[in-house]
């Protein structure tokens, strides 16, 4: 999952065992009816254990035939680990998966086409788009999203007073005026490292680009894209914003980890998901209840700014023994009821636009969540975890903020891009 690195983020591994009636199965005279069993892997920190303990027990009450039992997943070598139960005989039937990492195992040929689910029965139309579209692969949807996170504006509430900053700004340009008032004196306006490329990823995206797109008449090929204009654009807002502050330009937002940074008290504003509040109040406490939030402005002030969406998505394995169990699972866990509890539960967004209002009453996620409204993923390549391995938007960002012609550096990132995404060299 490439998530708000966030996407790099809280998760929780469980097994839901529920019992499967297996096919020729049933009940045998005098006898009790047959459980059946579908296993269902949650990642570690996804959920709590008392939320795992309430969902359980509901569960069990609404599907007599179906016992769960609950075991957790490590993020640490998941992927290899997910690849194999997929090939297995006998692995898990529902899996929670980063959402950015659905169209590598659709492409191993190991999930079910959920897509007729999603529409009859999931209210497909209102799950947000950051984790409904990386959870679709070649028009038909694997990845059923569960919760979300993504970046938010954190800032501190006594140097936008002591700046005359009444309210957050709600656009751009605003934006950049604050950050001008604030970057004075001893105090920094933003810090905003220079390689924070799921912060640029959204700019880029306000300006109508891409990190990379699929080729025209050629499905399954991509091509890097941050040479074009609108991908240009974004990266020029971006240098704007990083200069009113001292941000490192060649090192992303944990060398140093920011949440140390802004601790010191000198920092107006950082772009981080709003978990990081703790870590900053753990540094430094006299900054408890100075701490304030907002969505990343947009161009206008009618919707916030895009941001990369992390998160994660609930898969069905292609060889489970009971298709009709997994899905039972997944259409609790993302239903109205279960979302919203986890919301509370977790603060997270929940994975509809239309139940927002679960977390209205948190300054933080409420943030997240008319963020998370305009959140995108990462493209949809089933290699772009290539990309990230050794990232050249990184690079190209530090480049260009040292004084590089961003166009060149543009183009040989783009090109790049493009060598790791090429299916041929696989």
């Amino acid at each position: 999952m490439t998530h708000v690195k966030p996407h790099r983020r809280v998760a929780l591994s469980l097994v839901l065992a529920a019992t499967v009636l297996l096919p020729g199965c049933g009940v045998l005279p005098g006898g009790e009816e047959e459980k059946r069993t579908v296993t269902v892997w949650l990642m570690r920190g996804s959920a709590s254990a008392e939320f795992i303990k309430r969902f359980t027990t509901d569960f069990e009450e609404r599907h007599g035939d179906i016992d769960l039992r609950i075991r957790l997943q490590e993020w640490t070598g998941v992927g290899d680990k997910v690849k194999a139960a997929l090939k297995a005989e006998d692995g898990p039937d529902v899996i929670e998966v980063g959402n950015t990492q659905v169209a590598q195992y659709v492409d191993e040929g190991g999930l079910y086409d959920l897509t007729l689910e999603s529409a009859r029965d999931l209210g497909m139309k209102q799950w947000l788009p950051g984790l409904a579209e990386p959870g679709r692969y070649n028009g038909s949807q694997y990845g059923i999203p569960w919760y979300a996170a993504n970046r938010v504006v954190i800032y501190n509430k006594d140097l936008f007073a002591r700046a005359g900053i009444e309210e957050p700004p709600k656009t751009r340009a605003q934006w950049i005026a604050d950050t001008k008032k604030l970057n004075s004196g001893g105090d920094q306006g933003i810090y905003l490292a220079g390689q924070d490329w799921y912060t640029l990823a959204g700019f880029i995206w306000d300006e109508g680009g891409e990190l990379a797109t699929e080729a025209k008449g050629s499905r399954g090929v991509w091509e890097g894209s941050l040479h074009t204009p609108a991908a240009l654009r974004g990266m020029e807002f971006y240098r704007q914003l990083q200069a009113l502050g001292q941000g490192p330009r060649d090192a992303d937002e944990e060398h140093p980890p920011q949440a140390g940074v802004f601790a010191e008290g000198n920092v107006a504003q950082i772009v981080a998901v709003p978990g990081t509040a703790r870590a900053i109040e753990e540094k430094n406490p006299e900054l408890k209840g100075k701490l304030g939030y907002f969505p990343i402005p947009g161009k206008t002030a009618a919707k916030p700014g895009a941001v990369f969406t992390g998160g994660s998505d609930l898969v069905v394995r292609g060889k489970t023994d009971d298709r009709r169990g997994a899905v039972a699972v997944i259409e609790a866990l993302a239903g109205k009821k279960w979302q919203k509890d986890l919301a509370r539960t977790m603060n997270y967004v929940p994975n509809k636009t239309t139940l927002a209002s679960a977390v209205s009453g948190e300054e933080g996620v409420a943030a997240m969540a008319a963020g998370a409204a305009r959140g995108r993923a990462t493209p949809a390549s089933p290699k772009w975890a290539a990309v990230e391995a050794d990232n050249p938007i990184k690079a190209y960002m530090s480049k260009v903020l040292a004084g590089s012609d961003p166009t060149t550096e543009a183009k040989a990132a783009s090109r790049r891009i493009t060598r790791e995404l090429d299916v041929s060299g696989s």
